[in-house]
């Protein structure tokens, strides 16, 4: 643990020494927020969003590619300098996912700098976007299943059940479905950020526990990152993540949840991301089986703002939360 642990802090001051610089170089390359109309599924305008968000053109995006870039050279770097014991085709899994999504996140925040223009073939509208994240999302299953020999997935009280060949598809929708929540829950200062470290933190002692050192080493290096990453993204955020850092994080964390085989402590650690996302598909399938809407506005976040809470409020209340939910999620997995 120990070792895991100066890990966390050598990615701390190496994330937070180059992140000054790196927000600068963002300025000048003009990688920041533009003020846009945006708007939903259905191709309507989205005012209320606009309203609450609008005062944050300026600010610089694109901090995931930092965390990449420092996570995964770190990460290789701690495999062949401490002689951490490794299976390749989980390291592949790991970094294949954080990178992959992360490339396919700063397609989308390319776009976004030339909303007029389209971006290689596809232009990354949301369909095309979520069709690359099931390609990405398969691929990964697919290593999970065939690779490592993943089929059983615990349920207490259940036992292990054997899925067979339908983990492949059950493994896919959990990455989409943490990309997605990660990227939903991402639209206030730290928010997101602060959740997912608090989730790392869980994993960690998950991993720990499992002997898991191949694992536990990236979580551990991923945390003193993103720690760093969180002291500039508080509000009022002098940078953010960008769809680069939501996409990777988010997948990433659906990955480590099924590299650990937890899968009802997974849906409990990151509880908040559940409720960030399952807030808005309520939303989404209400307007399109019903035509109407559930909430004034979705995400849940977008909605305390709209009901007079302070952004800091929000995101405090949401990391209490997510500290109530890793403990509930720990305590399923370690109870015997």
């Amino acid at each position: 643990m120990a070792q895991l642990l100066g890990l966390t802090l050598l990615s701390f001051f190496i994330t937070g020494i180059l992140l000054i610089p790196f927000i600068d170089f963002l300025y000048k390359i003009k990688l920041r927020r533009q003020k846009q109309k945006t708007k939903d599924l259905f191709n309507k305008s989205t005012p209320i969003f606009d309203k609450f968000n609008n005062w944050k053109a300026g600010t610089p995006f694109g901090g995931g590619i930092l965390i990449i870039a420092v996570a995964s050279i770190l990460t290789l770097w701690a495999y062949g300098i401490l002689k951490i014991s490794v299976k390749p085709w989980e390291v592949f899994v790991i970094l294949f996912t954080f990178v992959g999504f992360g490339l396919l996140g700063l397609l989308d925040d390319a776009k976004k700098l030339n909303p007029g223009k389209e971006f290689f073939f596809f232009g990354l509208r949301f369909r095309h976007k979520f069709m690359l994240q099931w390609v990405l999302a398969f691929i990964v299953a697919a290593v999970l299943y065939k690779q490592l020999g993943y089929t059983f997935i615990f349920i207490r009280g259940v036992g292990l059940t054997d899925m067979g060949f339908l983990y492949i598809p059950f493994a896919a929708f959990v990455i989409v479905s943490f990309a997605n929540a990660f990227n939903i829950a991402d639209g206030l200062d730290g928010l997101a950020t602060g959740l997912f470290l608090i989730s790392l933190v869980a994993f960690l002692a998950i991993s720990a526990n499992q002997l898991d050192n191949s694992l536990g080493a990236f979580i551990a290096i991923l945390m003193g990152s993103v720690a760093a990453f969180l002291y500039f993204n508080i509000y009022k955020a002098r940078i953010w993540l960008g769809d680069v850092g939501s996409l990777s994080l988010g997948a990433t964390l659906g990955v480590i949840g099924l590299l650990t085989g937890k899968i009802i402590a997974v849906a409990f650690i990151g509880g908040v991301f559940i409720i960030e996302i399952g807030s808005s598909l309520i939303q989404i399938l209400s307007r399109k089986f019903f035509g109407k809407k559930v909430f004034p506005v979705a995400p849940l976040h977008l909605y305390l703002l709209r009901k007079g809470w302070d952004e800091p409020k929000i995101v405090m209340r949401a990391w209490l939360a997510g500290f109530f939910f890793a403990i509930l999620g720990l305590y399923i997995a370690f109870i015997k």
